[in-house]
């Protein structure tokens, strides 16, 4: 785990993000932890959060000629990410976002921002069905250009309706890589490095039942 990952994961919990106790998921399954990207909810929290997405960027040599967050919560993500990596880097990368409905006056069409051009890099929360990224597929793709990999903030590496979990899914429905800021794997080990060995039990719990490699 890299110190920006630590970092980040200490920054979550500060946050209420990350939360620790009994939750019910939406599949149904009864998790020891939660996360809750939507708590990163005031202007400094998502400066903060998009230096996390740049910092993760640099850390894989990610490279993209256009940054695409789907609608709804991407749309301040990769707004935060194209800012963060200008103050990181001093360069520029264009960004863009997609309407949930088309637009039918003024410019018209369902993209705000940047031509869709080159290779583009989704900037989303978290996947769990995988919905948003097969449409913002269709949609890059639509414009000629070309989806280069998803970046999240947390992979659960939990499994989906099979034995592959959602990112596994996507990455090899679409032949893209996925990268996070954390997974589960970095939260055991901040985990185990902070002495947090109730949380620690019920988590590995959890995993041996639902977890993926």
């Amino acid at each position: 785990m890299q110190p920006f990952q630590a970092e980040f994961i200490e920054y979550a919990l500060q946050c209420g993000v990350l939360r620790f106790g009994d939750f019910i998921l939406k599949s149904g399954r009864r998790s020891p932890y939660f996360f809750n990207t939507g708590l990163f909810d005031t202007g400094a929290r998502l400066a903060r959060l998009g230096g996390f997405y740049a910092r993760t960027m640099l850390h894989h040599g990610i490279k993209a000629d256009v940054l695409y967050g789907p609608a709804y919560k991407g749309i301040p993500l990769v707004c935060a990410t194209a800012m963060a990596l200008a103050l990181e880097t001093g360069n520029e990368v264009p960004f863009a976002f997609n309407r949930k409905e088309a637009k039918d006056h003024g410019e018209g069409g369902v993209l705000v921002g940047a031509p869709l051009k080159g290779s583009v890099l989704i900037v989303d929360d978290v996947i769990t069905a995988g919905t948003s990224v097969r449409e913002s597929v269709d949609i890059i793709r639509a414009a000629g250009a070309v989806p280069s990999g998803v970046l999240i903030t947390l992979d659960r590496q939990e499994k989906g309706q099979g034995e592959l979990s959602a990112v596994q899914e996507i990455s090899r429905q679409f032949q893209l890589p996925i990268y996070s800021i954390v997974t589960l794997h970095d939260i055991l080990e901040f985990l185990e490095k902070t002495n947090r060995g109730s949380e620690l039990r019920a988590i590995r719990e959890y995993q041996s039942r639902f977890g993926v490699l």
